[in-house]
């Protein structure tokens, strides 16, 4: 992780990086604001900003956004002061640490602003294949697609290539081809001169230089416009790129991956994907199955969901029922990895008891997962099934046999002949139980007339 550090911090500066470098962290200082701009539209770029509370982060953070640079920043001060530490957070950082740092708590923050603690969990056979794949080509500085359905893990596969490829110590540059507009798009990439266009106050490095010697993610490509897609082209043939604005090429040294969510054969036949940009891009094709499709994923990937998050809550470590089990492998997951882990991390946070039962497994909308898409006649019938069901463990036979016989005495209004008949028993054994039953003082339906007319089936 690349980490930009702005200002002095008091002197707790060559503390605070040694604490980050300790956790793996590459580390840039930059005295002030200016400086930090001159940074990160150099080329160094940076995954987190560390920056000194002194300093005036809302103006940083205006400056980051007028300039379209996306990077979290975390704010750090001497004190515990909490004024100081809200004001930050209102200015736009992420977070506050106080000075003296403390390790546990910078490699906290380093990890989770980052997000680049993420795990690749896979048990199933279907998913093992593809890591195989990924693993026999990682070291080569072939081009690689990743498809498949959105929430299966694209972004994390890519980051597993990358860290078992050659190019694992240098950066790794990821950027959403689908959340950027199309005519930002272009400067994202390849960066611009100063002047090029409106807003463009200082010539800015674009994501090509800044992956330059590792490996650059071009996430969710297909929905790149077909014009940026033959200067894309030329980029990864000719390994050089042109700034907008710029009138002269610059030679960049990068590994591509590419994902996507769609199917980009079809996308070429409709005329919004060049198929020549296909053949350069999927040299290689990791297709990661959709989560539905690798069962025993679902429960390796809950366990350590439910882990992770019970963790980060300060909540015990709860295992996952049997009926919290059969409802997470028989549901479908339309959003893959993605809805399983919000769903896990919602049901730790509603669980009260020794383990995460059935109850806990909801939607976003506080619906029982299970019951949520089932008809609601067919759903009240299904809870009141397994309440049923719930209510009878842990129960003797003798007990269930004893509430079943009253209670169906008292539906027939004290009858014994009809109670006997529903029941599939004689009288007499009927009347024993009911004597048994007396004589332990339970209370018993006396004899009634009521509607005691026997069924008679109709044709």
């Amino acid at each position: 992780m690349r980490l930009l550090i702005v200002g002095t911090l008091k002197g707790q500066l060559t503390t605070a990086t040694k604490i980050a470098m300790d956790n793996g962290a590459s580390v840039t200082h930059a005295g002030g604001n200016e400086q930090a701009m001159a940074v990160l539209r150099g080329g160094k770029g940076a995954d987190l900003l560390l920056v000194d509370v002194d300093l005036d982060i809302r103006a940083l953070v205006m400056r980051l956004e007028a300039e379209h640079i996306h990077v979290p920043i975390v704010a750090c001060g001497i004190t515990s002061d909490a004024r100081a530490a809200v004001a930050a957070i209102h200015a736009g950082a992420k977070e506050y640490i106080p000075l003296p740092p403390d390790p546990e708590l910078i490699a906290a923050v380093l990890a989770a602003v980052a997000n680049d603690s993420r795990d690749l969990i896979y048990r199933d056979e279907a998913m093992a294949r593809v890591i195989k794949l990924a693993q026999q080509i990682a070291g080569s500085d072939a081009s690689i697609m990743i498809t498949g359905e959105s929430g299966t893990g694209k972004e994390v596969l890519a980051r597993y290539v990358h860290t078992r490829s050659n190019r694992a110590k240098r950066p790794f540059i990821s950027i959403n081809c689908a959340a950027i507009p199309e005519h930002l798009l272009e400067s994202e990439l390849f960066g611009h001169e100063k002047g090029a266009f409106t807003g463009a106050v200082a010539r800015r490095i674009g994501k090509f230089e800044e992956a330059t010697g590792g490996t650059l993610l071009l996430d969710e490509i297909s929905e790149m416009d077909v014009r940026l897609q033959s200067k894309l082209l030329r980029a990864i043939q000719e390994r050089v790129i042109d700034r907008v604005g710029g009138t002269r090429p610059v030679p960049v040294d990068i590994r591509i991956i590419a994902t996507s969510n769609r199917n980009l054969a079809e996308a070429v036949r409709e005329g919004t994907f060049r198929e020549d940009l296909l053949f350069r891009l999927n040299v290689v094709n990791l297709k990661i199955p959709p989560l539905r499709e690798r069962p025993a994923d679902i429960l390796e990937l809950a366990q350590h969901f439910a882990k992770k998050y019970a963790e980060a809550n300060g909540l015990p470590v709860r295992s996952l029922s049997a009926d919290a089990r059969r409802v997470l492998t028989t549901n479908r997951w339309q959003g893959n990895v993605r809805e399983l882990e919000n769903t896990i991390h919602r049901a730790v946070l509603m669980t009260s008891d020794d383990e995460i039962g059935a109850d806990a497994i909801l939607t976003p909308d506080g619906d029982r997962l299970d019951l949520a898409k089932t008809a609601p006649a067919v759903a009240h019938a299904t809870l009141a099934a397994e309440q049923v069901t719930r209510a009878l463990v842990g129960r003797t036979v003798a007990d269930v046999e004893r509430d079943l016989i009253l209670e169906t005495l008292k539906h027939c209004l004290g009858n014994r002949t009809h109670a006997a008949n529903i029941l599939g028993i004689s009288i007499r054994t009927l009347r024993n139980k009911l004597n048994e039953y007396a004589d332990g003082g339970i209370p018993i339906t006396p004899p009634g007339n009521g509607d005691h007319r026997a069924f008679v089936p109709t044709t």
